[in-house]
């Protein structure tokens, strides 16, 4: 079992009994040298002006970036993905213990797995997954694949998982077919109240993109549906004019993303929500596990989804948003036209659940001066299949930052705080391995943790930087950036900085460029979302701006693979570096910095553009706010004082005394517990382990995030409730809440008086 650093770990005195002389003179010389160090130490740290990065963090950070090789980068992601690593199988177990190994040989102080039992799904190989066009006497006229066609030099490798949805219900059902768009809510609405078309009874085909798929899946269950088909749509997973894998990077059509479809909503385990997963652990039983969906799901290339699709009978698409790049109408039904008219769609689906074991590598290098205080950097280690972007892209990130900051240790440094690195495993199944730790470690990582660097995948596109983080890390992202050259082409000589501004400018807030909140989707969510732990993360992504293809088009397929980045995405891995020196230089700058390098009056900022943007969402329904005396004014007036104290804690730090350690442990404090007071230990209505006040993932998409979920949601829809007084009422409720916290967050960083 992981042990965190214990107070007995941080020395700040000496337990002394029966002294002679010598003893105490010893002693005596001991703590003048000990305040002399501590003197010097104090004087090299002070920052020039008002910076808080010193020469020596500065000079240090060049070291361990000049370090930092693309051609490492690129030999860890060849290594990692040679083979399957699916969570719960001896494939990753056995890359645990490689990493394990890899980060004990660079230097850490210690490294260590941390093993849970959880609950995870897997097809069955004895009766696969596959959906059928079925006749009146229930012949089975068409099949889908089992499987995808191998990408060329794989066909001989083993335990590659076909296509499945894990946590999907089993079962047989069948029905008529509806197209029900991307499945989003808004979609179900427009069948149901424009089109008064039911799902009732039905199975729905979705395409993916848009939101998570497990709101689909939600959506669909809720609508009625007795299972749902999810499919990549060209539209959506194929760039116009880019070839399908092996000459292009878009999907072909065999191609199937695979996924889990759970709606956890933070709860980690299904079985243990809240608690870890540990031998010990009180388990629910399997049928009454947290956030399952109770109808069979299954995902099918597109090339399958035609032959779905093309026969579909009923009301035509209503208009181009709801069509794809089949050659197809895309007609909604429900079911088929014509001589088809009398055929249905059967799921045959046997998926299964059990518990399994899954490890996480747990690495750490012990601060000097303040070894209590935690900085984190994890990435997960698990794919679907080979997972060329996702995630060993981020993984071999990891291990170059660990190996990296390894070598400097030998030459003589050691963060002035510790620092924490962890390869999680089952971040696939629902961010089990993060969740399951940060569970067992709450009460330490409440008190200690200073903030969460996340690394998934570092490329997801080539067109510029992507940054998601709290509002107390914008600064930190914008001198980093500043510092480090793009690899842009066109942009020789340049930052990354001008490179990410350029091509992706935040005009509707700053002139600055674009960071967004962040959802969830990723190992953040518990450190973020539950426990207040200020959170980041930084990948190349594609060009937000052209077309609306979702992520990158092979994701979560088997042909995700280590050739895709080497051909397509980042031949050089130069991007690979920047994301690396991005990602390695926060944790560095968090760790090593006197002052911690948040921004305060960013929050204070944001607060403020958010709390406008939840007022106008409002203020649409200015009679019914004026009917049922609805008043935002108790939230303006806490972010007021909130953007007064950020205004006047600024101001102190300005003569800052920072060779005083009493007096800087102190503001460090305020600084590392400012994310704190938004965390609500009752959680979000509906949503106990979202306890983030001003952030949440959104309620309709777990990828996107929200600001003021808590009254974003009391407003959603709101014209459609049935008692409008009681809807108001509570979007009252959560305008209390929310101006209670950013009043809590101004009190945190006020002076002790």
């Amino acid at each position: 079992m992981l042990r965190l650093l214990s107070s007995d770990d941080y020395e700040v005195g000496t337990r002394i009994k029966g002294f002679s002389s010598r003893t105490l003179f010893m002693l005596a010389l001991g703590a003048i040298g000990y305040l002399l160090l501590g003197f010097i130490i104090g004087w090299f740290a002070k920052p020039s002006g008002h910076s808080r990065v010193t020469p020596e963090v500065q000079s240090m950070r060049k070291s361990f970036w000049d370090e930092m090789k693309a051609e490492n980068i690129k030999a860890y992601i060849h290594n990692f993905t040679r083979v399957p690593h699916l969570a719960g199988t001896e494939e990753n177990f056995l890359l645990a213990k490689q990493i394990q190994a890899q980060w004990k040989e660079y230097g850490l102080d210690k490294v260590e797995l941390a093993p849970y039992d959880i609950l995870l799904s897997y097809p069955n190989e004895a009766e696969p997954n596959y959906i059928s066009i079925i006749d009146e006497h229930g012949t089975e006229l068409t099949n889908t694949s089992l499987r995808e066609p191998d990408p060329a030099g794989y066909e001989n490798i083993t335990n590659v998982v076909p296509p499945y949805n894990a946590y999907s219900a089993a079962g047989t059902p069948e029905g008529e077919l509806v197209y029900v768009n991307y499945g989003r809510i808004e979609d179900f609405h427009y069948l149901e109240r424009v089109l008064n078309i039911s799902v009732q009874g039905k199975i729905a085909i979705a395409r993916y993109g848009r939101i998570f798929r497990g709101n689909k899946v939600k959506n669909a269950e809720n609508a009625g549906a007795i299972g749902i088909i999810l499919y990549s749509d060209p539209a959506d997973y194929c760039a116009p004019g880019v070839d399908p894998y092996p000459n292009g990077w878009n999907l072909p059509g065999g191609g199937a993303q695979r996924g889990n479809v759970l709606n956890l909503n933070g709860a980690g385990d299904p079985l243990t929500p809240g608690y870890p997963a540990k031998e010990y652990a009180y388990r629910s039983a399997i049928k009454d596990g947290v956030g399952l969906p109770k109808i069979p799901v299954h995902p099918i290339g597109y090339s399958d989804a035609e032959i779905l699709l093309r026969n579909l009978g009923g009301t035509p698409a209503p208009d181009d948003t709801w069509k794809g790049s089949l050659n197809i109408s895309y007609n909604i039904g429900p079911g088929f036209s014509g001589s088809h008219a009398k055929h249905k769609v059967r799921m045959r689906i046997q998926t299964y659940n059990e518990i399994r074991r899954v490890y996480n590598v747990i690495g750490t290098i012990k601060g000097a001066v303040e070894p209590d205080r935690y900085v984190i950097l994890g990435g997960h280690r698990d794919s679907w299949v080979f997972g060329g972007i996702d995630p060993q892209s981020g993984a071999a990130v990891v291990n170059e930052i660990v190996r990296s900051m390894g070598k400097i240790k030998t030459q003589g440094w050691r963060p002035r705080r510790t620092i924490i690195f962890a390869s999680w495993d089952a971040e696939e199944f629902g961010l089990l391995g993060s969740t399951e730790w940060a569970e067992e470690n709450v009460k330490i990582l409440e008190k200690r943790a200073v903030a969460y660097i996340n690394a998934d995948s570092s490329v997801e596109g080539n067109y510029t930087l992507r940054v998601d983080c709290t509002p107390l890390l914008y600064q930190l992202a914008y001198q980093l950036t500043k510092e480090i050259s793009s690899p842009d082409e066109g942009f020789e000589g340049k930052s990354l900085y001008e490179s990410w501004h350029l091509k992706d400018n935040w005009t509707e807030y700053k002139d600055s460029p674009r960071i967004n909140k962040l959802g969830s989707g990723n190992d953040f969510e518990v450190f973020f979302q539950r426990l207040g732990i200020a959170s980041g993360r930084a990948r190349y992504t594609k060009n937000r701006k052209e077309g609306r293809y979702s992520g990158y088009p092979v994701y979560h397929s088997v042909y995700e693979t280590s050739e895709i980045v080497d051909v397509f995405y980042d031949p050089l891995y130069v991007n690979h570096l920047a994301v690396a020196k991005v990602r390695g230089g926060m944790v560095l700058e968090l760790a090593d910095s006197v002052i911690l390098p948040f921004g305060v009056q960013d929050y204070a900022d944001a607060t403020k553009n958010y709390a406008d943007i939840i007022f106008n969402m409002a203020n649409t329904n200015a009679e019914k706010i004026k009917t049922y005396n609805v008043s935002f004014d108790a939230l303006f007036s806490a972010v007021e004082n909130f953007t007064k104290s950020a205004t006047q804690f600024n101001e102190r730090l300005k003569n800052f005394d920072v060779t005083n350690p009493l007096a800087v442990r102190s503001v460090n404090d305020q600084l590392m517990f400012l994310e704190r007071p938004f965390i609500d230990p009752l959680g979000l209505p509906g949503r106990r382990f979202y306890r983030h006040i001003i952030f949440a993932p959104s309620s309709h998409n777990k990828y996107a995030g929200e600001s003021f979920p808590g009254i974003y949601d009391a407003l959603f829809d709101i014209a459609s409730k049935e008692d409008q007084a009681s809807a108001w009422d509570e979007v009252k409720k959560q305008i209390s809440v929310a101006a209670f916290t950013v009043q809590a967050a101004a009190q945190t960083l006020e002076e002790a008086s």
